[in-house]
């Protein structure tokens, strides 16, 4: 952490000329089981990543917000005033987003210098774009003196998202990049957002979660998210319900006879019982058995391949391969079409999991896949200027 904040504030000063008023970190998150429930208002539970985004940041006093990325070219000089949903571009909408969401909400933000790196893997399902997003929130509204708690800071990063840059997400990457503790999941009720810290130490019963960056990149803008999004919220409509969160599961095979229109049907099929697969894995963290939750991943993979169609060939052959060199439980995170899967593994098997996949995209004839184990990481901080350096 101190090397790489070191780094971001080193790089706003080749950048700008000057030293940054401090160094704002904010973490990529996995999302363990509840795929597609947040948008419709139901629970979720992810953890934070070590892997995190830094914005290195600065206040200015002339209404302009200047953008520099390690990962782009050039410098986005934009005057607040001027911000409007679709008037920014590229990867500099998204913190230029935040900007006009805080200042649309009667916060009192102002210009600033920005400077960003990020480890958090882009387009791998790892909630890159929520990390910059809640980072950036961080440092505009700290730079400024404007108070915002963190379940509201994560609702107005998530609002830059749905209408500046155009993603309809819901808002559990936003909140888990925010809001979550060290060796913890978060569990989330996207509705009233609502949160509870579940212990989640899986070194301590000898286990490990592996995550299998594939490298299949992709791009939520391109309708294919916004289209499932749709067509739950016509499922609810159809139902009678203010979202699909609020058909129970023990009437579910009811409710999918009641919808004349048949594609809805695996729609419904999949919100609800991953919901009911959300209630079941956080029992069981409460309850101190991590390792009888594998089963729910691998029906939560099915679910999301079959009913949802949100997988493809290297997801899938990730799971498959990770459950056949004996996982215990293994899915796709995050919206598919692409990004990463998960696996929990025994901790002395995690090496042959991570080898077999490997080796089987290697067969396969796709790139090599990044595998690496995921730590329940805190969620967005400042870092203290003893770290950097």
């Amino acid at each position: 952490m101190t090397a790489a904040a070191g780094s971001a504030a080193e790089g706003f000063e080749q950048a700008y000329g000057y030293a940054p008023e401090g160094v704002w970190a904010a973490p990529g998150r996995v999302n363990l089981i509840g795929e597609y429930t947040d948008v419709n208002e139901g629970h979720v539970l992810p953890i934070a990543l070590p892997q995190c985004t830094r914005v290195a940041a600065a206040a200015r006093t002339d209404g302009v917000l200047r953008l520099r990325s390690r990962r782009a070219e050039g410098t986005a000089e934009l005057p607040l005033t001027a911000l409007t949903p679709g008037a920014v571009q590229g990867w500099a909408a998204y913190p230029a987003g935040v900007a006009w969401a805080l200042r649309e909400a009667g916060l009192p933000v102002g210009g600033a210098d920005v400077y960003v790196e990020s480890d958090v893997p882009a387009g791998a399902g790892l909630s890159s774009s929520a990390a910059l997003e809640v980072a950036t929130a961080l440092a505009l509204t700290e730079l400024h003196g404007a108070a915002c708690g963190r379940p509201a800071l994560a609702r107005l990063a998530q609002r830059a998202e749905n209408a500046f840059v155009g993603v309809p997400c819901g808002v559990m990457d936003q909140t888990a990049s925010a809001c979550c503790t060290a060796g913890h999941a978060l569990h989330l009720d996207t509705r009233d957002l609502a949160l509870r810290q579940l212990p989640f130490d899986l070194a301590a019963h000898g286990l490990r979660l592996l995550v299998v960056d594939t490298r299949v990149r992709h791009a939520l803008a391109d309708g294919a998210y916004a289209a499932r999004r749709a067509g739950c919220e016509a499922a609810a409509r159809a139902l009678g319900v203010r979202a699909l969160r609020d058909v129970p599961h023990e009437e579910l095979e009811a409710a999918l006879g009641r919808l004349a229109d048949a594609a809805l049907r695996p729609l419904v099929r999949h919100v609800v019982s991953e919901g009911e697969r959300v209630r079941e894995v956080t029992a069981l963290l409460a309850a101190g058995e991590p390792r009888a939750a594998g089963p729910l991943l691998t029906a939560g993979h099915a679910s999301l391949r079959d009913d949802f169609a949100v997988s493809c060939p290297e997801l899938d052959l990730a799971v498959a391969v990770a459950n056949g060199a004996g996982a215990l439980g293994a899915r796709m995170t995050g919206a598919g079409f692409g990004g990463s899967a998960l696996a929990l593994v025994e901790e002395g098997a995690a090496d042959a999991v991570g080898e077999a996949v490997t080796a089987a995209f290697a067969a396969a004839g796709h790139r090599p896949p990044r595998v690496f184990a995921a730590v329940a990481g805190g969620g967005a901080r400042r870092v203290p200027r003893g770290d950097l350096g």
